[in-house]
């Protein structure tokens, strides 16, 4: 169907089946070939890309899931919920899920590489790379804390996904991957280290950047002026969060 890392899951989940499928038992054909209904889930999609989001999709998550070396009960039942909840697949849909999901808990392939070749498939739909960053952190926090490990796979995600990191912030902090200061001083890309100079040297910098009437002199359209005022009321009360937390006048 489709080569690469997730062309090699796909056949570590299902090419015995599609082996089997192919050898009709006698009295059988293709319409009545009791293995047929296993690879449902492929024979219905329209087309490659949907096969491609199905398996990138829980590959890079069994890869999450397992980055601390195992998968806990919690973190599967978040996956479960994305099946059912997000998805809207029904059972044989989502017994196909899971076997992707597990055979790339044990196969090859990493997660970096799962990424980029759905990012290559899916540049065009930010909507849809933006959910897999939430759902990456709803798995991640299952199990009540988003770890290093996690919080540094999800970031390296997000980076071959092109995901501006405004948005990967307010993720991590909903989740509760990042606490109110650490969220703050990333809106400022500095980190918990900078020194009181640095911070406002930053936050002046950024507030001249950001700053629609800034932007609007360069004839920015509407939806990135709408983009920038958000981004700047942010930078704002960033900057804010910092000052209380540090006694900056």
């Amino acid at each position: 169907m489709f080569g690469g890392p997730l062309g090699m899951i796909a056949g570590i989940a299902f090419g015995h089946m599609f082996d089997k499928a192919g050898e009709f038992p006698p009295g059988t054909s293709q319409q009545n070939n009791p293995y047929q209904d296993g690879i449902g889930i492929f024979n219905s999609a329209q087309d490659q890309s949907q096969m491609i989001f199905f398996v990138g999709a829980f590959s890079m998550l069994a890869r999450l899931a397992s980055v601390d070396g195992r998968v806990t009960g919690s973190e599967q039942q978040k996956v479960e919920e994305f099946i059912r909840n997000d998805l809207n697949l029904g059972q044989r849909e989502h017994d196909a899920a899971m076997r992707v999901f597990n055979a790339a808990v044990t196969g090859g392939g990493t997660f970096e590489q799962f990424a980029t070749q759905f990012y290559e498939n899916f540049s065009h739909a930010p909507n849809i790379l933006q959910l897999m960053i939430d759902i990456f952190y709803r798995v991640a926090a299952a199990d009540g804390v988003v770890n290093k490990a996690e919080e540094d796979m999800i970031r390296k995600g997000a980076s071959i996904f092109h995901i501006p990191s405004y948005f990967v912030d307010s993720l991590c902090k909903k989740y509760g991957g990042c606490s109110t200061s650490e969220h703050a001083y990333a809106v400022l890309n500095l980190t918990v280290n900078a020194t009181d100079e640095e911070i406002k040297k930053a936050y002046r910098k950024m507030s001249i950047e950001f700053h629609p009437d800034t932007l609007a002199t360069k004839g920015m359209g509407d939806e990135f002026l709408a983009h920038a005022t958000t981004k700047f009321r942010e930078i704002q009360e960033a900057y804010e969060t910092i000052k209380k937390e540090r006694g900056i006048k």
